[in-house]
């Protein structure tokens, strides 16, 4: 008794300075995670119900940034300590960090290799070209805008910048509603590869711009293209390397026995990580990096595992990445109503996001043109999924938060004028396309697998470079050999990749069987 008259007279009594304002920031700290893990749980639910009566005129996504919302609206409006505000302060380096690795790592571990590497050509084109397309599109005609004095004028290297981030897609929403009412594989895998890979294009886009912008003298275009090309090789080389180099640990280390499952699943879950912050360091892309790490990893590392660490590493990575999606829009939503925002050019809002229709258009249809004239007839891809990839380009958490880093990067008035901006679009883009996503998929006609847009590999072109002008003969017989080389690699892993880096073997039909089936179940 008399201690607890101490501990409860001490903050009166002046005895240790500084401790009664320690306890109100734990107080406050509590009272912030509570908040926190409180929107999550009602966004779980509230998702699960939506999911049960097929309500997909709001995702799960478009939930919780509707959440985020309306609780930071009340704590906005409210007399919230500011200690507890902190805690949602939406900070680049976490999200890029801590929120965007798991989110990334999954998406490559679930993937279906077949649909995704038999569209990889197309894949690159759509996120390399297609995103410097939209990226530069969008920057001229913010700055041509401003010229004529329609909007808000910026300098040209600013809106460059504009266009970039926004030129980052976020598939979140849109590929959802893809896997419940089960769309085509090919279109599912141009959608998601795209979207992944356009993320770490963007990054790099806006960094070059930021540099053209405090640098004195203006960057050749193709140095900075070669650059690019530069980063993501080796992002894609450094994320390989960790991957095979995890899958020989596996193998030759033995750590499946019994008293070794959790020294095993330990290791498994840390290297994703470690292959992140390896091209972070480097100075390369993570989220590249990441994504193939889990392409090799679930190629050849998982199946050195045992039965139990298989089990537990998949569902972990999965709970993982569940938690990180939902917090991101929460965490986002909830940012969006507590930032001041600059409502003084509505005209900037407005057009920009005409600008973002029209650049993601030139995006798409003009990349689809150029990848149908090397396709032939049977693998072209049609204008029903032109359009349903035109239409799933949301922008999400990416682009709001290199928004966030442009109110650092750039001067007064005209930071806060993109970010703006770019929140406006994040909202209607999230909630509006998200909302109408399974009416659009039913208006045309691309929900269930269809045999219309067939794998580019599964043609028989023996005998088609005879077709044709002498020119097309010629450009025929180079993607008659690209393919066999393709069909060389997937002979190389199976003949000697998979039993060099792994332990166990499946049938072929197995495996074909499962790529299918966890095409439909990506998360």
């Amino acid at each position: 008794m008399e201690a607890g008259a101490y501990y409860a007279a001490a903050p009166h009594q002046g005895a240790m300075p500084g401790f009664g304002g320690a306890v109100d920031e734990q107080q406050a700290a509590g009272v912030g995670i509570l908040l926190q893990i409180s929107m999550l749980v009602l966004s779980f639910v509230l998702g699960h119900l939506l999911r049960r009566r097929k309500f997909y005129y709001l995702p799960e996504a478009s939930a919780s940034l509707l959440i985020g919302m309306i609780v930071g609206g009340f704590a906005n409006i409210s007399n919230t300590q500011k200690s507890t505000r902190r805690w949602f302060n939406f900070r680049e380096d976490f999200f890029l960090l801590f929120l965007l690795p798991p989110i990334i790592f999954q998406s490559g571990f679930n993937l279906a290799p077949k649909p995704f590497f038999s569209n990889f050509g197309a894949i690159i084109t759509f996120a390399i070209l297609g995103t410097f397309i939209a990226s530069i599109v969008t920057g001229l005609l913010v700055y041509l805008a401003g010229l004529i004095f329609i909007i808000y004028r910026l300098p040209l290297v600013e809106c460059m910048m504009f266009g970039a981030l926004v030129s980052a897609t976020d598939p979140v929403t849109v590929l959802s509603i893809f896997q419940e009412l089960g769309t085509d594989v090919n279109l599912y895998a141009l959608v998601f590869g795209e979207s992944v890979l356009n993320d770490a294009v963007a990054i790099s886009l806006y960094r070059t711009m930021a540099s053209m912008r405090t640098s004195s003298s203006g960057q050749n275009i193709f140095l900075v293209i070669l650059r690019f090309l530069e980063n993501f090789v080796g992002s894609m080389s450094s994320g390989v390397g960790v991957g095979l180099v995890s899958a020989l640990l596996f193998k030759y280390a033995e750590l499946g026995v019994e008293n070794l499952h959790n020294l095993e699943s330990c290791l498994f879950v840390l290297f994703p990580y470690f292959s992140y912050m390896l091209a972070e360091g480097l100075g390369l892309s993570g989220i590249v990096s990441i994504l193939f790490t889990g392409i090799v990893m679930k190629r050849y590392t998982f199946y050195n595992l045992s039965e139990d660490s298989q089990r537990f590493t998949a569902r972990f990575f999965h709970l993982l990445s569940s938690l990180a999606e939902a917090f991101i829009f929460i965490y986002m939503g909830f940012d969006i109503a507590m930032e001041r925002q600059s409502w003084s050019h509505i005209g900037f809002i407005f057009f920009s996001i005409v600008f973002i229709l029209v650049a993601r258009a030139a995006n798409v249809f003009s990349c689809a043109y150029i990848l149908n004239l090397a396709r032939p007839p049977n693998s072209q891809i049609p204008r029903e999924y032109q359009l349903a990839l035109w239409y799933s380009g949301l922008r999400g958490a990416m682009a709001f938060a290199l928004a966030l880093q442009s109110v650092h990067d750039l001067p007064d008035g005209h930071g806060e004028t993109i970010f703006t901006a770019t929140t406006s679009i994040v909202v209607l883009t999230v909630l509006l396309i998200g909302g109408s996503t399974g009416t659009m998929l039913e208006a045309l006609q691309v929900v269930g697998d269809s045999n219309r847009y067939r794998h580019p590999y599964e043609e028989n072109f023996e005998g088609s470079s005879e077709e044709g002008t002498p020119s097309k003969s010629k450009f025929q017989l180079k993607l008659r050999d690209l393919r066999r080389s393709t069909s060389s690699f997937a002979l190389l892993d199976r003949n000697y990749l998979t039993p060099i880096f792994t332990s166990q073997h499946e049938d072929d039909d197995d495996d074909d069987d499962n790529d299918d089936d966890s095409c439909k179940n990506i998360s």
